[in-house]
């Protein structure tokens, strides 16, 4: 008899714990966040939201910007989260993504956020262009600190100098973006050009991650990784002995944003999702990694981040970096691909 009672709780307890389970709504979300955040914001979303699971798609932003635009006509996702502006601008110029205003939205500030009323997608934090730079390893090559983008070219980093393919990672993206912006583009004849081609003389490897290079770096493989600041900061936290530039001539940067994706058949639990991660608590959690959220007031100054950063970012335009962004990549592939790492 106690046998059988305890045999009619076991099941009991399983029926429930079958039901809790498929009460849960789960969230196919798209992200290009670092892998070492995924679990902090997964944790702070479920303590508001227990019912809704999250199974991430995670990859660089170039695999992940390719993967959702190969997936057009049969989307897989149901939310993006933490991929950079300038690829959600292009998903919402092919017509993937859902207007949605999070309850947040007026918290945020405008320039961090697409334009439109009802915004098709919307900014997290600003990540930006940093030059992690090995000091022990500058030393016994007596390379000067750079202060400038135009001190890599100089002859003594030859071969010291690594950073991010743009086609796979969208540091490398905005890297190129900002470059061409400040020194022109011409299709392939300007100033930004020619400074990419004089660059390239002194590149080991073209990177298929953003943070690679700051890792290389921070590692004494190579002595400056074009990466950019969360990378940096982190590193240099751990105590590696790199110094971080902000070059002077400008920084290219972009944002970590959010959006619905069109579609989506748990639309109710995508717009949670939404309003959460637009909150001042999600803000909080981002402000913890970077310098700049898109809520001003919210991350806590950075070590080793200057006080002036947001005032060094070039301006950049999301619009034309999505309409340019096939011309440009394909130009850089044909000139700088053949010293890009293998793929895996």
């Amino acid at each position: 008899m106690q046998i059988a009672k305890h045999l009619i709780a076991a099941a009991l307890g399983l029926v429930v714990a079958a039901a809790a389970h498929a009460q849960k709504t789960e969230l196919v979300v798209y992200t290009a966040l670092e892998t070492d955040q995924l679990k902090a914001y997964q944790e702070a979303f479920n303590k508001v939201h227990p019912d809704i699971a999250i199974k991430w798609v995670r990859d660089s932003t170039g695999v992940i910007t390719a993967k959702l635009l190969a997936e057009k006509a049969n989307p897989q996702a149901d939310a993006i989260w933490g991929v950079a502006a300038s690829s959600l601008a292009l998903f919402d110029k092919s017509g993937m993504l859902e207007p949605y205003a999070p309850l947040n939205l007026d918290a945020l500030m405008p320039q961090y956020r697409d334009k439109k009323k009802v915004p098709a997608w919307w900014g997290m934090d600003v990540f930006g262009a940093v030059v992690c730079f090995n000091t022990v390893e500058a030393k016994k090559k007596n390379i000067a600190l750079p202060t400038t983008w135009k001190d890599l070219l100089k002859p003594e980093f030859k071969g010291q100098v690594v950073m991010p393919n743009p086609a796979s990672s969208g540091t490398g993206y905005f890297d190129v973006a900002a470059w061409l912006q400040l020194w022109g583009d011409d299709s392939g004849k300007g100033g930004g050009w020619k400074y990419m081609d004089a660059l390239h003389e002194n590149i080991a490897q073209y990177t298929h991650s953003g943070s690679k290079p700051c890792n290389m770096a921070a590692a004494g493989e190579f002595v400056a990784g074009i990466s950019f600041e969360y990378r940096g900061y982190t590193n240099k936290a751990k105590g590696a002995p790199i110094e971080l530039v902000f070059p002077k001539e400008g920084l290219g940067w972009d944002l970590e944003g959010f959006a619905v994706y069109k579609g989506t058949k748990k639309l109710d639990a995508a717009k949670k999702l939404a309003d959460w991660a637009s909150s001042k608590d999600a803000m909080i959690l981002y402000g913890k990694n970077f310098a700049i959220t898109a809520q001003p007031g919210v991350a806590p100054k950075l070590a080793h981040i200057p006080a002036d950063y947001e005032a060094r970012l070039i301006k950049m335009d999301f619009e034309q970096s999505a309409t340019s962004r096939e011309r440009v990549l394909a130009e850089w592939t044909r000139r700088y691909d053949t010293k890009s790492e293998a793929k895996k």
